[in-house]
């Protein structure tokens, strides 16, 4: 796309049919991926993934983005080196096609919201604070919902269908439809700030704002998420520092935490009255409080054990990291005192997770471009100005700046449906013009007209004109819209294998084709791994499988398969290292070693230390039978 420049004036019709569409996109793209409950295996949100894709590339499609704005260089770039991490991992190194392509895709269509984002807000006129309406409605809605299944999951379970309204996993807690508590928390936050935005620019009124806020804040206190009660610290900080806020919003950005307090209050009060723990009562009742957060608690799984081991791999391979996607499987077969005992594919920390998987000098680079995008964000949102123009650009960073603290103890941004919106909001900030438009703004308040402009100049068009580079930019939305939707049809040749329908034929042929597909043929592996199947399917399977996530029996699997090939001291490490996650399900695996027998494989002591990379390769003895 070309770089920024004056845009063309739009048709009449362009112009109204853009803007007739694009509030019905935004609320399609921020509330379908969020709320849908039904799902098929193997995995609970692939659907909402897919669903993200399509819809925000369809509001990519009706923003029609025509400018390259060079604001938002640092974070294309930061993107870019990331992808070339992903094919660097996947060429040179192990990580399987399919998993790769998944990573590309999301990378590519984040890259085209930043775009999207930047060239809306560099629009003359009020297009700017039209577009940013029309996420926060999105993000409001998508809130506000998820609130109502969050108060069905704690007060009225036995309403969820798990096709509408999903069940919670959690007793006493919310988790929405996104099954996550977290997750929940994230997109309530999100639903907290465009209220406050829309309210802001005069679309929600007061009167409507604090019952909106205390419905959402109630619902962060359902989900006994730390994550999102440590969010609203941040909205307080916004209230504190946004001096351009209207009285109004700061003492609701303030009085946020004390919203939460009293929500406790209450919840707590109620559990009393009904003699059962509910919301952050109930976590705390189950895990003695911040646990899991602290180096001694009683969790093996805390986040600081987890990133102590992570920092040990990264120490073992600083200039390299482990490669991008390969993090799952360097930890499980790296041996650890004191392990935790659930299986993580990620560190729960971004920067961390970058540098394991990326290497210091790369990741260094990629977060140090991140930084720069974001002060460059932060820089352009103060100097936007009082007028509508810089309230959506402080709100869209405050929006980036929320998913990014929380980035900082999960990882919300591996899910296309808080990437592809925090990417468009990023792009918002870094493409809002200085100055704002608050005289604009002023002028209308105070009922002024606007001065005459010389013949010669029209008035700036709200919509993108359609030229070249406008139909290129609703062509690569068209093309992201398509790819989601492509994905959802790809997804059913490994969901024909764990939920077959009638004639779908046998486990080897739907495993068969599912190991053909482009984008999740690892499910169909570990189906391969698992099962009884040709030689052909279980050797590819198990040379591919064990990049996804390893679990229990994906790893007695493996085990048996290198001790079945003479890989008997490999088999017996990574016996070794399933024993260490304690994991129920293995129990029948070590009967043997009950009493002291060691005539089984795995009752032994490996007689050498094997590195991880060494099982990254394809087991010796399936070369011939898993190349193409």
């Amino acid at each position: 796309m070309p770089t920024a420049q004056a845009p063309a004036p739009a048709t009449p019709d362009s112009r109204l049919l853009a803007d007739a569409l694009l509030l019905p996109a935004a609320l399609l793209a921020a509330t379908v991926p969020t709320l849908l409950a039904f799902h098929q295996p193997p995995s609970a949100t692939l659907l909402n993934q897919c669903l993200a894709v399509a819809l925000w590339g369809g509001l990519v499609a009706v923003l029609a983005p025509r400018r390259f704005i060079p604001q938002t260089g640092p974070l294309l770039a930061a993107l870019a080196l990331v992808a070339a991490a992903v094919a660097g991992s996947c060429g040179w190194g192990t990580l399987p096609l399919s998993l790769a392509l998944q990573a590309l895709a999301l990378l590519a269509g984040a890259g085209l919201m930043v775009v999207a984002g930047a060239d809306a807000a560099a629009a003359p006129g009020q297009r700017g604070p039209a577009v940013f309406a029309a996420l926060a409605w999105g993000l409001l809605a998508a809130g506000v919902l998820s609130a109502g299944v969050a108060l069905v999951q704690v007060f009225a379970p036995g309403w969820t269908d798990g096709d509408w309204l999903a069940h919670s996993g959690l007793p006493g807690r919310a988790v929405g439809n996104l099954r996550q508590p977290n997750h929940l928390c994230s997109l309530l936050l999100w639903a907290l700030v465009a209220a406050v935005a829309l309210h802001e620019l005069r679309r929600l009124p007061l009167i409507v704002l604090w019952p909106l806020a205390l419905l959402l804040v109630f619902a962060v206190e359902l989900s006994a998420s730390r994550t999102g009660a440590v969010g609203l610290l941040l909205l307080l900080l916004w209230g504190v520092i946004d001096r351009r806020l209207s009285p109004a919003s700061r003492w609701l950005l303030v009085a946020t935490p004390l919203l939460y307090a009293l929500a406790y209050g209450a919840v707590a009060g109620y559990g009393a009255f009904s003699q059962q723990a509910i919301g952050a009562g109930a976590r705390v009742a189950a895990e003695g409080g911040l646990s899991d957060l602290t180096a001694s608690g009683d969790s093996p799984n805390s986040r600081i054990n987890i990133a102590r081991n992570a920092l040990a791999l990264l120490m073992a391979q600083p200039l390299a990291g482990v490669g991008f996607g390969e993090f799952n499987l360097a930890w499980t077969l790296t041996a650890f005192a004191g392990r935790p005992t659930a299986f993580f594919d990620h560190t729960h920390n971004l920067p961390l997770q970058l540098a394991v998987e990326l290497g210091l000098p790369l990741a260094g680079v990629v977060l140090l471009l991140l930084a720069a995008a974001l002060v460059l964000g932060w820089r352009r949102a103060a100097r936007a100005g009082r007028g509508d123009v810089g309230t959506a650009g402080r709100a869209a960073l405050v929006l980036v700046l929320m998913i990014g603290l929380h980035s900082l103890v999960e990882y919300p941004l591996w899910y296309a449906y808080f990437l592809l919106p925090a990417a468009l909001a990023w792009g918002f900030v870094l493409g809002t013009p200085a100055g704002g438009g608050a005289t604009a703004v002023a002028d209308a308040d105070a009922g002024a007209l606007p001065a005459p402009r010389p013949a010669g100049n029209p008035v700036p068009a709200t919509a993108s004109a359609p030229g070249s580079a406008g139909l290129l930019g609703l062509a690569a939305g068209l093309v992201m819209a398509l790819g989601g939707a492509l994905a959802v049809l790809d997804y059913q040749r490994v969901v024909v294998i764990y939920a077959p329908p009638d004639g779908s034929g046998t486990l080897a042929a739907r495993i068969a084709a599912g190991q053909r597909s482009p984008l999740f043929a690892h499910h169909a592996d570990y189906a391969a791994a698992t099962n009884a199947t040709p030689p052909d399917s279980a050797a590819l399977g198990l040379a591919r499988a064990p990049h996804s996530l390893m679990d229990t029996r994906l790893m007695v699997a493996w085990a048996k398969h290198l001790a079945a090939i003479g890989e008997t001291d490999r088999a017996r490490w990574l016996a070794q290292r399933l024993r260490e996650f304690r994991n129920a399900d293995a129990k029948d695996f070590f009967a043997a070693c009950d009493g002291g027998a060691v005539a089984e494989f795995q009752c032994q002591a490996p007689e050498a230390a094997h590195g991880w990379r060494e099982f990254a390769a394809l087991p010796q003895g399936a070369e011939a039978a898993v190349r193409p």
